[in-house]
């Protein structure tokens, strides 16, 4: 049984206490806020044994295996480092860290300290993910050639997307999800990244678009928005005809259509608690065997969606605070 501490009592850390009460593997060990009667509040909906009004407390538990980190992104290198420091694995939401500079760090001194440190980007860990790689792969459709994927929600009143202190724009919160779900199928590192952006008055990316071009000629389009309302499905056409999927963020459905734009097949996932238990499970089996990432979700990985984000921002002149970004 691995004990999971959840550090932050926000709405993301809501579900994963939700998730982890119905595995078998974990246990809803802990829970810190920097509000104890937050955290205590929390506690008692989910249930979770213990609840502590500070980051450090619960990270001094002995009991605390592996280390949720679910506060803002802003925060999560300082969080993620925290709980390194105190002997704890790590599974950090996304987007991981704010630069790749920082991500990078994190990576030596989980290395350092022989601890497990991975990011919770749940489309990676996904029986989906498999599904779509291997349709995609069988060559019904013929071979891709452009990959689209979109994630437009709007949440530009939501606190951390407007401020440049807590880490605000779309990309980071938004766009990681539609780059990532172009890492994964198309796979090699993009030979050029252009892109454009729209500019909040605070100086955060509002929305974007991002083209990416690869050596083989294939193409990804990825569009991500904090201020309109838009689909969020991922399309990958092919030489005979297109897969796609219902969500970049947690597909359920993936359809392939022919040339002529008749359904041939359609694909479902399992059923499931949240889908956030299978980012968990992946992080148990780790634990187990001594790793220190996950293979779904590889330091490698993180570290190329980071430094592509970190030049997204370079081309959209978008900064935030030197302390946000320090290392």
């Amino acid at each position: 049984m691995v004990n999971i501490g959840i550090l932050g009592a926000g709405g993301i850390a809501a579900k994963m206490a939700e998730t982890v009460a119905q595995m078998d593997s974990v246990s809803n060990c802990a829970v810190a806020s920097r509000d104890l009667a937050k955290a205590r509040a929390f506690a008692e909906k989910w249930g979770v044994q213990k609840a502590y009004g500070s980051y450090e407390e619960m990270l001094q538990d002995p009991d605390v295996d592996l280390v949720y980190v679910a506060t803002p992104h802003s925060h999560h290198y300082a969080h993620a480092r925290l709980s390194l420091e105190h002997g704890k694995h790590v599974l950090c939401e996304k987007a991981f860290t704010v630069n790749a500079r920082q991500a990078e760090a994190l990576f030596a001194l989980a290395a350092e300290k022989k601890l497990l440190i991975t990011e919770a980007i749940w489309p990676r860990y996904m029986p989906m993910r498999r599904i779509i790689e291997n349709v995609m792969n069988s060559g019904i459709v013929g071979a891709p050639t452009m990959l689209t994927a979109n994630l437009s929600c709007r949440i530009c009143d939501v606190p951390r997307m407007r401020e440049p202190e807590l880490a605000g724009g779309a990309l980071l919160d938004l766009g990681v999800y539609p780059l990532n779900f172009a890492a994964m199928y198309f796979g090699s590192e993009p030979v050029s990244v252009s892109a454009a952006a729209t500019l909040t008055e605070k100086g955060m990316d509002a929305q974007e678009t991002a083209l990416l071009r690869y050596a083989d000629g294939r193409m990804a389009l990825v569009i991500a928005s904090m201020i309109g309302c838009g689909q969020s499905k991922g399309v990958i056409s092919c030489e005979k005809g297109l897969l796609e999927t219902d969500s970049v963020i947690h597909p359920q459905i993936l359809r392939v259509y022919d040339d002529s734009g008749r359904l041939i097949a359609e694909h479902r996932a399992p059923a499931c608690i949240t889908g956030y238990e299978y980012e968990v499970e992946a992080c148990v089996q780790a634990i187990a065997g001594g790793q220190l990432e996950c293979p779904q979700m590889p330091h490698s990985e993180t570290l190329r969606i980071m430094r592509i984000m970190d030049a997204l921002r370079a081309q959209f002149g978008v900064r935030h605070p030197a302390q946000i970004e320090a290392v």
